[in-house]
């Protein structure tokens, strides 16, 4: 049967006949087999609980095969029962499958820090970090580099969840220091740049202050990590801007993604063919192609009827969004000073969204020095350390998209401080 369907069936009946033959297959003779099926019960598990499924991944735990033993281990180890994987721990001597385990156990296996294996103490001292008041810190600091170098044999993604803790602690400055350290270490430097690399993408200054250190030690030895760490780095704009020069040297810099391009759809527009589009168009019209060309050929010729501004008051109020952006900057051409608060109410909250905050800031970028109050909402994008959430396919992707934003900010800013324009007319009179 297909996913869907064999999904569909186990979770309508875990005693079932699908249910009954997808369990024996984690014994399967084949290690292929062995592996889709616990990939299987791991994602069904997610559901609800299965303790028939929980036990067939612990009679796998000690498999021949290591990609069965770490199915396995990833199926128990997140399956809601802390207390039996502790004592699995303790029993089980495979380094693969205890480190998925004590990383299953998050802040559970805190106090593991006596444990043989060097990545078990490692994620223990990380789980001991997030709690730990300031005073513990730096002794933390100095058991987590002690244990790097070993832990790193079992914990591929090292860089990214010693960055991801020290991220959430807010330690951005310790994270450089500790990016030093481990780069100037031989040994250990290939980790040193899978932190720096996390820290560009937590951090709108890492990527200026990681990357002299990462093109001192490229220029030592390369390596694929200290390569990846500075293609991550030149996405910023900053550090190009900086080190523009010896990064051309040692790595092709990436281009700028400047500020996120609105794609061009403009058309000619004359006031009777605007009109005429308008009149075929409901009153209560929420998005409108064009809008632009069309609400401007409007107000060149004249002020608005009274069904032309309930339909452009329709786009610039009552949904959020492109049109919303768009029509801003219009419905102030045609109100006049008095919209303005209104209008920068609605405009503001969205400058951080990832997805439209772009069009909100052209749409303040075009009030220019009208959308003066606006300022300090578009400055503190700008201003701020850490980068926008973002959801896309890769971190890279998203550091892309904060520094898009981040460039259409200063734009705005730019054009708003720019020389004073005239104020809008009065509104006018409907006809």
């Amino acid at each position: 049967p297909s996913r869907i369907a064999l999904f569909d069936a186990i979770s309508a009946d875990r005693t079932g006949p699908v249910a009954t033959r997808l369990l024996p297959l984690a014994h399967a003779d084949t290690p292929f087999v062995r592996r889709q099926a616990l990939e299987l019960l791991h994602s069904l598990t997610h559901q609800q609980p299965w303790p028939e499924a929980v036990n067939a991944a612990v009679a796998r735990l000690s498999d021949p095969d290591e990609e069965v033993r770490r199915r396995a281990a990833y199926l128990f180890g997140y399956s809601g029962q802390p207390d039996r994987v502790l004592a699995a721990l303790s029993e089980l001597a495979d380094p693969v499958v205890r480190t998925i385990l004590a990383r299953a156990l998050g802040s559970a296996a805190a106090h593991l820090t006596d444990d043989d294996l060097a990545s078990v103490r490692f994620l223990a001292h990380l789980e001991t970090l997030r709690a730990a008041p300031p005073t513990r810190r730096q002794g933390l600091d100095t058991a987590l580099l002690d244990d790097v170098l070993e832990a790193a044999h079992d914990l591929k993604d090292i860089g990214h969840i010693w960055g991801e803790v020290l991220y959430g602690l807010r330690r951005e400055h310790d994270t450089y220091a500790l990016v030093a350290r481990l780069l100037a270490d031989p040994a250990t430097r290939d980790i040193g740049a899978d932190l720096a690399r996390e820290a560009c993408h937590d951090w709108r200054l890492a990527p200026v202050r990681m990357m002299p250190l990462l093109l001192r030690h490229r220029g030592q030895s390369g390596t694929p990590a200290l390569d990846t760490a500075l293609t991550t780095a030149s996405i910023s704009e900053a550090a190009r801007r900086t080190h523009g020069t010896p990064l051309a040297e040692v790595v092709p810099v990436t281009p700028s993604p400047g500020a996120r391009p609105i794609p061009s759809t403009s058309k000619a527009y004359d006031n009777a063919s605007a009109a005429a589009l308008l009149a075929a168009k409901p009153l209560g019209i929420t998005r409108l192609a064009h809008a632009s060309e069309i609400f401007e050929a409007l107000l060149d010729a004249g002020p608005l009827t009274f069904r032309q501004a309930a339909q452009l008051y329709n786009l610039t109020f009552r949904r959020p969004g492109r049109s919303q952006a768009e029509c801003a900057p219009l419905w102030l051409r045609h109100a006049g000073p008095s919209a303005l608060s209104r209008l920068l109410a609605l405009m503001t909250p969205h400058l951080a969204d990832y997805a439209i905050g772009h069009y909100y800031l052209a749409g303040l970028a075009r009030m220019g020095s009208h959308a003066r109050p606006a300022i300090p909402a578009v400055t503190a994008l700008i201003d701020r350390r850490t980068r926008i959430p973002v959801n896309d396919s890769t971190r890279d992707a998203e550091m892309r998209l904060d520094e898009s934003l981040l460039a259409a900010a200063l734009s705005a800013r730019r054009a708003i401080l720019a020389d004073a324009v005239p104020p809008p007319p009065a509104p006018p009179s409907p006809r």
